[in-house]
């Protein structure tokens, strides 16, 4: 039997403390109204004090058989990028930007994995340190997530789409990076569209579209909502709060 409802939590950033607390949330509504499926929408890692313990979370969540789906963001993918090649260049960052940029937090990232000041040394040593102590498990994890996820009329995924375009033929790019020409776009996608990448105060339906990244990042909360048929709610320590459509 497919569950009734399913669930989904914001940019997490390396706050596993949050993390925690959501699906301690979570758990509870699932005590009340049934089992749902629990979908993150990535950025794991970066700018938080504990990426490595986000990722080890949803790691063993997953391989204890939990009803969770874990999807791909920038911020994960620039981590394994750095650790293929520490000279590789993302596409979708700014090129005045590393990695390892304070504003984009890898050297935080490292720093939960036993590397210490990787903002501040030559990279070269940096990356070897980390190859010694980023396990191997951890960047296979977050390497093979996938991009999008779809239950019924709703499509989850880190930063958006591109209008006009199923999702089965969207970009990876498009998916862990778009802002404009997708926070734009008034008109309805081909699925009500959950993402987050885009940092706001709080969870805001736009009526094509629900952004959940409510700012964990920069010391806001960590948010979940969750989607029963066309209703969505804001998940709180009260309980469900509705979560009706906004103008653009």
């Amino acid at each position: 039997m497919q569950p009734r409802h399913t669930y989904a939590v914001g940019d997490i950033h390396g706050h596993l403390d949050l993390l925690r607390g959501v699906h301690d949330l979570i758990d509870k509504d699932m005590a009340r109204y049934g089992a749902g499926k629990v979908v993150h929408v990535g950025d794991l890692v970066d700018r938080g004090p504990d990426s490595r313990g986000v990722v080890g979370y949803l790691r063993q969540g997953l391989a204890q058989g939990q009803d969770w789906i874990v999807l791909k963001s920038n911020h994960d993918r620039l981590f394994t990028m750095f650790m293929d090649d520490p000279k590789a260049s993302d596409p979708g960052l700014r090129p005045e930007y590393s990695w390892l940029h304070p504003k984009i937090g890898g050297s935080e990232t490292l720093e939960s994995y036993g590397v210490p000041n990787a903002a501040d040394r030559p990279v070269a040593k940096v990356h070897a340190d980390a190859l010694e102590r980023v396990p191997q498990e951890d960047l296979d994890f977050l390497a093979s997530r996938p991009a999008w996820h779809r239950v019924d009329g709703v499509i989850f995924v880190h930063a958006g789409v591109r209008p006009g375009l199923p999702i089965a033929e969207q970009a990876e790019n498009d998916l862990l990076w778009i802002r404009k020409g997708f926070l734009d776009h008034a008109d309805p996608f081909e699925a009500l569209i959950v993402h987050g990448h885009t940092a706001i105060n709080a969870p805001t339906h736009y009526g094509n579209r629900v952004n959940i990244d409510s700012s964990a990042a920069y010391g806001g909360p960590l948010s979940a909502i969750v989607i029963e048929g066309a209703d969505v709610f804001h998940l709180t320590i009260k309980g469900r709060v509705p979560l009706r459509p906004e103008s653009q």
